[in-house]
């Protein structure tokens, strides 16, 4: 997996991807700070609406950014929004009202909706070999793993010598650094897409997403790793504290638990992915985590949360870290920038309902009930992703075009009756029927 790490490319990016998460994390931490400070006892609320926010930004902003990342040098777009992420946070200790923290979130939100799908789309075109790409993709879940275990540590210990609000100069700091390491690069030229409309750019890989059979499988697999993931991420203090009556050191081993199984998956990945197509391994992911949603109504015990909490991260790594193959699978080297922008919107939306579904079924019917809601969206979800998503997913397909005149020069390349790898572009507008 470290072999990848040769490569000076793909190595400058990494290291920026890990100041930006370890910059990212310390602001996790200083804004909940922050919250407390300005609204005391409403602290949840405003975390929760600066959520909702971010959720918003998310989907809303990243197919335009990628349609406008189109028509700028990609080291240029990737540098620049850095910089609007550490000018943004910049301010963020100088506020004293509510509403101020809730713009500041989402002007940097907007920038990270342009930035993270950029970014993923440059590391296809960095390792060109496909072991090369899983091993990457393993590697920057690994970061984001460690980062979700090692910033609030780092944190803690910068409190015990600094105030909060140092913690947001961290953060500009590993923005800028990231900035820096973007531009010492050798980012390969963004390949020529065709002069299109600027509104048919932003819902480009919109259209590729919902024509391509198991980008639909994807997208519905995506809502079901939400409904179970959303159990975790905002149930898990309620679980451990209300539930166990348990302190804080729970809720922080718990959520160990999931990032240690996370990272355990992301280690054996490569290995995995060697053996079995993307497909099994992500679909017996999600099954693991609606399985151990499903089993949250029986945890009575510390030891059992953190268990679970493992299991369910395992398949969360599972899922995740192999979308970057499916999606380099299913679009033009021109067009990846755009499916992954599609992807990162379709994708939040998904955790845009289940977050708030989690904490309203949680706070009104019990936890229990909960799990158990989310758990048959989850199954609901899977059903429909083997539907969607055929099991003798090639890509290598026989077609033809009856839309085009005799003598296009694609007729002229392939014959009238053709096969080749097909992806969704000007010309393969449909999923041929013979798939």
């Amino acid at each position: 997996m470290l072999s990848t790490l040769r490569n000076p490319t793909f190595r400058h990016l990494f290291a920026a991807q890990i100041v930006a998460l370890v910059g990212t994390g310390l602001a996790t931490v200083a804004l909940g700070l922050l919250a407390w400070q300005l609204a005391g006892d409403n602290a949840g609320a405003v975390l929760g609406t600066a959520l909702a926010i971010k959720m918003v930004a998310y989907v809303t902003l990243a197919p335009v950014a990628a349609a406008v990342a189109e028509r700028l040098p990609r080291r240029a777009f990737l540098v620049a929004l850095d910089l609007v992420r550490a000018a943004v946070i910049a301010f963020l200790p100088f506020v004293d009202q509510v509403w101020q923290v809730y713009v500041l979130i989402f002007f940097l939100q907007a920038a990270s909706a342009g930035f993270t799908p950029a970014f993923q789309a440059v590391i296809p075109d960095v390792l060109k070999d496909a072991d090369d790409y899983t091993h990457a993709l393993s590697l920057l879940r690994l970061a984001e793993d460690l980062e979700q275990l090692a910033s609030p540590m780092l944190a803690a210990a910068l409190l015990t010598v600094v105030s909060f609000p140092v913690l947001f100069l961290g953060t500009v700091a590993g923005f800028i650094a990231s900035a820096l390491l973007v531009v010492t690069a050798r980012l390969p030229a963004r390949a020529k897409a065709e002069p299109g409309h600027f509104w048919a750019d932003v819902t480009k890989g919109i259209r590729i997403y919902i024509r391509t059979p198991r980008l639909r499988g994807l997208m519905v697999m995506e809502a079901a790793v939400a409904a179970a993931g959303a159990m975790v991420y905002v149930n898990t203090v309620v679980l451990a504290q209300a539930r166990l009556g348990l302190g804080e050191e729970a809720v922080a081993l718990a959520f160990a638990g999931f990032g240690a199984g996370s990272m355990l998956a992301a280690f054996l990945l490569p290995r995995i992915l060697n053996r079995l197509e993307d497909r099994s391994v992500m679909i017996g992911g999600a099954a693991l985590m609606v399985a151990g949603v499903a089993l949250v109504p029986l945890v009575g015990s510390l030891p059992a949360l953190i268990a679970l909490w493992v299991v369910i991260g395992f398949g969360f790594s599972l899922t995740q870290t192999p979308i970057g193959r499916i999606i380099n699978r299913s679009a033009r080297e021109a067009d990846r920038g755009a499916v992954f922008a599609a992807q990162f919107a379709l994708s939040h939306a998904c955790w845009l309902v289940t977050y708030p579904l989690a904490g309203w079924i949680g706070a009104g019917a019990g936890l229990s009930t909960a799990a158990v809601t989310l758990a048959m969206i989850g199954t609901a979800g899977l059903a429909a992703v083997w539907h969607l998503w055929p099991a003798n997913d090639e890509s290598v397909l026989p077609h033809d075009h009856p839309d085009l005149p005799p003598g296009h020069p694609h007729l002229v390349e392939h014959g009238e009756h053709h096969t080749h790898v097909v992806v969704i572009d000007d010309l393969h507008r449909r999923w041929p029927k013979a798939a």
